[in-house]
């Protein structure tokens, strides 16, 4: 297992990187298990009455209004090349902010918050498919499977 030290800035002692944990929310999308940094999560909610927004790009699901706030639902199956879910009503969605405006990430389902340890970190394996590969963070591989860290930001700028 890999060793890496940081200093503790406040004590000035040497702490070990397999102590340093990020917390995740994840969620499925198809088969796959992903993963946003839970510090970027606003709220997870099940979208209901999505507003149609004309001429958007075919990502954008449309509108919701979250307390006042007009929220865009962008489908993380789209943006990756994935064909979109049927719609029953029963979205699930994980709202993130991003440059002071609000984005509900529309996915299969959710799953739970994990803390994982950073030192377990890996880099994007290179057999990932590209439309996945250039939205990946890094991943984790758990006990039976592999969760991808989505970047939020590389995801909304696409």
């Amino acid at each position: 297992m890999n060793q890496l030290a940081a200093m503790d800035t406040r004590t000035g002692l040497a702490a070990h990187a397999e102590a340093i944990t990020e917390q995740f929310v994840t969620f499925r999308v198809d088969t796959q298990l992903f993963g946003v940094n839970v510090l970027g999560v606003q709220d997870i909610l099940r979208t209901e009455e999505i507003a149609f927004v004309p001429m958007a790009p075919p990502e954008v699901r449309g509108s919701i209004n979250l307390r006042g706030r007009i929220v865009t639902v962008i489908d993380v199956r789209i943006c990756l090349g994935l064909p979109a879910r049927e719609e029953d009503g029963n979205t699930m969605g994980v709202t993130v902010e991003q440059d002071s405006e609000l984005y509900t990430l529309s996915v299969d389902e959710i799953r739970e918050v994990l803390s994982l340890p950073v030192a377990e970190r890996e880099t994007v394996p290179g057999t990932l498919d590209d439309k996945w590969r250039k939205f990946a963070e890094h991943v984790y591989q758990l006990e039976d499977e592999l969760m991808i860290v989505l970047d939020i930001d590389k995801l909304l700028r696409h």
